[in-house]
Order: C-alpha cells, then structure tokens, then sequence
C-alpha cells in the first residue's frame, strides 16, 4: 500500500468541530487545566481503574456537556462544556474485581482469600504469594456496578468505556521501597507508571465475565460504550455477539425495503421491533471499537445488517499509526463504512499535543477516504454524535 500522506492541503477548520472519541487525560491531572484552551471541541474521557473514577466525575462536574448546552447546540459556551464522561473497569485492571455474582459475598477479603482470589484469575497459575499479597485488594463486582449505575445516572450523557477484552497485557510487578524516587508523580496511581512487567495475565474467562456484566448496565442503560480489544479480535467479537444473541435484526429482502421506500407497511415483527426500540436490552445501542487493530477483512462481521448494535470503529496515529502498523491501519480505515468511522488521540495528556494528534489522524483518514477536509472533519462531526448520543 501506497505511504499515506499526512499534509492534506488547506487551514485545518477546527471551527467545524472535532471530537476526540477517547482519551484520558485524567492519568496526568495537571493537564486538564489545558482542556478549555484546546482547539477540540469535546473529549470522550475514559475511567479505567480504582483511581480515576472520581477523578472522571470531577472534570465533568467542571466541564462536561450539559442538557441546555446540547439543545444550543454550537452555541455552548466552547471553554466549558468540553467533555463527555465514561466510567468502565479496563480489562488490564479485571484481575482487581471478583465476581460475587454466585455467591453473594460483598464483604472483605482476609489475606487468604485475597491470595486464592489471584490465583484463580491469573495466569499461569502464581505460587508467587509475595506478589499476590502486593495487588490491590479485590473489590465485589456487584459494588462496582452500582457505584458505575449511579455515575451513569448523575451524568445523563455518559458512556461506559473503557472495557474490552485483552490477551497481550500482563500486570506489573509492585513498586519496590528502593524504586519509588523513581515514580511520576505527576501520573495518576493505578497504571502501569514504567513498573516491570510480570509474568501473569488475566485469565479471558474473567476478563470476559467483568467485560459482559458492563455491557448488560449499558443495555440497561440505553449507553454507548467504548471496547478496548488486543490480541483477542475473534474472543471479542463472539463476547459481543453474546450480548445480542436472540436479538438479531430481521434482514429485509429487496421487495420488502422497495415496498417501504413505497411507503407500505411491512409485517408485525418489523413494527414491534420498531416499537421496542426504547427499552432496556441485554446488549447497548452503540459500541466503539477505540483504536481498532483488527485485520481490515472482519470489519464486515460488525456491520452485518442484522446486528441490533450501532458499531462504530475508532483511529488514533498513537496506536494505529504507530511505527511498522501504518498499512494496517489503513486497510482497516478503508474497510469502514462512511458514516462508522470516529477519531481519538488516546492521549493521557490534554492540550496542544492531543489536538495534534487529532488533526493527524483527521488528515490521515480524509486523504484515504478521499474526502475534502471540511466535508470529512463535518461527517467525523456527525458520527461522534450518532455513536454519544444516538440518531
């Protein structure tokens, strides 16, 4: 594949809107001062961990959209309502929650539990009873899921995210005494923080476990979710599937969408589908897959007709473009349909450098797509409307 060309001609036209469908700004919190200086016009603004929840809430208690903004419309005031909220457990932190779904067993766990907790979830299986001792204590999954409801109920707007499924990530080693003048300290706790790598992963069975019991609050809900999927595209996608499963759209023929261009009516099962449309499903309404690095080939499995879900696909030159992935990254881009494509800086910084990457990646995609710069920064616009808050 041809290099793609990066320097579109033309002023890049901020003034239409652009919207950045993930990111997280709130791992490094001394740059959330920069949000309302940003040329962005909103952020999709991940929680993943223990961490930063509250701190999620925060920022959008000071600068998330509102209802009276959004019926303005373009006329909000740009410097404050500059975020959209999303609250979801990341897959690299799974291991951190247990599912008290069979027991109902919310309470604390004693050191022993803790350790037969861990070696349950991960994998290889640790005799490691140091490390397992060093994580954080579980917390119920059962706790967790109230705690995002009540969120998503307070920010009417507020997606979950992130969630996803990921085979390649392995939890990091504690810090050591002799190594913490080594921390950030201007990095929110939680994350990686440069710490060693271990040798354990999360097992997919839990991963998935704490992946479906989110998307259930989301059909709940009526929510978009954000998915984080690595190494796992298939397992993923039959998770998903899951979700809906039961639900599948009824596929029209050509004589039957020819007799609705007409204007007849078609058969009951299409208008009760029609009239259901606004209650609480087992799957959400919409679902990004953020970054997506999947091959090109099994997009047209998220878009069949007949999946209940609108599925978007979302690109960032942090992931997507990154050295030695730029063809792959454009193949996909090509594979989405027009009008379920988004862009992201999955920045954990905000400012100049996420607007940067934003315009990249718009630049990027419109060169491939082959779209004038106004028309493709106008239709990413729409989309990212579409996927938040829905037709």
């Amino acid at each position: 594949m041809a290099q793609v060309d990066q320097d579109a001609n033309g002023a890049f036209p901020w003034h239409l809107g652009v919207y950045d469908a993930h990111c997280h700004p709130t791992d490094t919190m001394a740059s959330i001062e920069e949000i309302p200086k940003m040329k962005a016009r909103t952020l999709t603004v991940m929680a993943t961990r223990a961490q930063d929840q509250q701190l999620v809430i925060d920022v959008a208690e000071r600068l998330g959209v509102t209802a009276s903004g959004l019926a303005q419309n373009e006329q909000r005031d740009e410097n404050k309502e500059k975020l959209v909220p999303s609250f979801g457990w990341h897959p690299w932190f799974s291991h951190q929650i247990f599912d008290d779904s069979a027991s109902g067993d919310a309470g604390a766990f004693d050191e022993e539990a803790k350790v037969l907790h861990y070696r349950a979830v991960l994998t290889p299986k640790s005799e490691d009873r140091e490390f397992l001792r060093s994580l954080p204590d579980p917390r119920p999954l059962s706790a967790f899921l109230n705690e995002t409801k009540e969120h998503l109920l307070r920010f009417p707007f507020a997606l979950v995210g992130e969630v996803g499924l990921d085979r390649a990530f392995r939890i990091p080693e504690a810090w050591l005494p002799e190594h913490h003048e080594q921390r950030d300290d201007s990095l929110t706790p939680g994350g990686r923080e440069g710490r060693r790598l271990s040798p354990y992963r999360v097992h997919m069975d839990h991963q998935k476990k704490i992946l479906l019991a989110q998307l259930r609050l989301a059909g709940e809900l009526n929510r978009a979710v954000s998915v984080h999927g690595v190494a796992a595209h298939g397992v993923i996608f039959e998770a998903l599937r899951e979700t809906w499963k039961g639900h599948e759209l009824k596929v029209l023929s050509k004589r039957q969408r020819k007799r609705l261009r007409d204007g007849f009516d078609l058969d009951e099962d299409t208008e009760s589908e029609e009239a259901d449309g606004a209650q609480p499903k087992p799957y959400p309404p919409r679902m990004c897959m953020h970054s997506y690095s999947g091959p090109a080939d099994t997009i047209k499995q998220y878009v069949d007709p007949s999946i209940p879900v609108d599925i978007f696909f979302s690109f960032s030159t942090a992931i997507n473009f990154s050295s030695g992935s730029s063809d792959k990254g454009a193949a996909a881009i090509l594979a989405v349909p027009d009008d379920k494509i988004l862009i992201e800086s999955d920045l954990h910084t905000a400012g100049l450098r996420m607007d940067q990457h934003l315009e990249e990646i718009v630049r990027l995609v419109c060169n491939l797509k082959g779209w004038d710069l106004e028309d493709g920064v106008a239709r990413l616009g729409q989309n990212w409307k579409r996927f938040v808050f829905g037709a």
